[in-house]
């Protein structure tokens, strides 16, 4: 591993286990860093191993609360909700410019959010069961203006309902007696990730290798006519879509054919969206009128409203287009 100290032990995915044997964590939606603190200074590696100690000039004032200490963590930005936004932090993770990296640390700061602790004033605790890695953790007292300690909890369904309830990627599930094994996919680690589903209207295809590669999907813009104000009872001509993003994965072979019964008799013209689309989204497109409905499972959405990691699921014949919720879409 050029540079690192260690490569990060890595979890599994899964169903979230329960019992006494398991501590429950956030899964926090940004970056793994390792911060190798000694000396009086330190150095971050990111997963690969790669130094990335120059695009996070707010976390220099770290190894003042330590002498020497190998911690182990996840790089996020904090929305205005405090939620974490990896879009956001994606214009951070490869800047090297010293005086780029202060901008940017100045006008959109990052959080270390450190879980573990690897190495303290020389000892190897690696070999440790994580209980007692995390009490040693908690000892130290880390909390500064860019570096946190988030807490870990007993209750595992609880930990899962407040990471959906605040719009957080997940949970990780950490067994009390594991040890820390670097570079591995560890079974004592689960994580469980949150997804959502919600309703979108349709405002259009992009054909692919077949008939439809992705969907073009929104809600109901509150300035449009067929928004929040009402409309027509199943959308229509009116209606404005907010552009939430493209859906091309769960779209199998006999959905297609449904949605291609439900969508080709609306084709028009015009794009329904309220603002025009990505050029990468709108090239090829073919529109519909805003009036077919679909469920889609999702992890979140970002700032923008696309959505992340979305799958199709089934047709909402159910649901007219004004009854979908620009509030629900953003709740994820």
């Amino acid at each position: 591993m050029p540079g690192g100290p260690l490569r990060p032990m890595l979890a599994t995915t899964g169903e979230l286990p329960t019992g006494p044997g398991w501590r429950y964590e956030f899964k926090w939606d940004g970056v793994r860093a390792l911060a190798d603190i000694s000396g009086g200074s330190q150095r971050l590696y990111a997963r690969s191993g790669a130094e990335i100690t120059a695009a996070y000039p707010e976390l220099s004032g770290l190894p003042r609360t330590l002498d020497d200490a190998l911690l182990d963590g996840e790089m996020v930005l904090l929305d205005a909700a405090g939620r974490p936004s990896f879009t956001a932090l994606a214009e951070r993770m490869h800047v090297r410019d010293p005086v780029r990296a202060a901008r940017l640390a100045a006008t959109a700061p990052a959080t270390y959010m450190i879980f573990d602790l690897l190495r303290l004033r020389g000892a190897d605790l690696t070999g440790w069961p994580y209980r007692d890695r995390r009490h040693a953790l908690e000892a130290l007292g880390l909390a500064g203006p860019a570096w946190a300690v988030p807490p870990g909890f007993a209750d595992g369904p609880a930990t899962r309902d407040a990471a959906a309830e605040h719009g957080l990627e997940g949970v990780v599930a950490k067994r009390h007696d594991g040890v820390y094994r670097p570079g591995a996919r560890s079974p004592d680690w689960v994580k469980v990730k949150i997804e959502l589903t919600r309703d979108f209207v349709v405002g259009g295809w992009r054909p692919g290798v077949r008939r439809i590669g992705g969907l073009l999907v929104g809600v109901p813009s509150r300035a449009s006519p067929g928004g929040e104000a009402g409309g027509a009872a199943g959308g229509g001509a009116g209606t404005r879509l907010r552009f939430a993003g493209r859906v091309g994965g769960g779209i199998g072979a006999a959905a297609e054919r449904a949605l291609l019964t439900a969508l080709e008799p609306l084709r028009t013209d015009a794009p329904p969206f309220d603002t025009p689309l990505p050029r990468e989204d709108a090239r090829g497109a073919i529109w519909v009128r805003p009036e077919v409905v679909i469920e889609v499972r999702y992890g979140q959405q970002t700032p923008d409203g696309r959505l992340r990691f979305p799958r199709f699921l089934r047709i909402r014949p159910d649901v007219p287009a004004t009854d979908v919720d620009e509030e629900d879409a953003d709740a994820g």
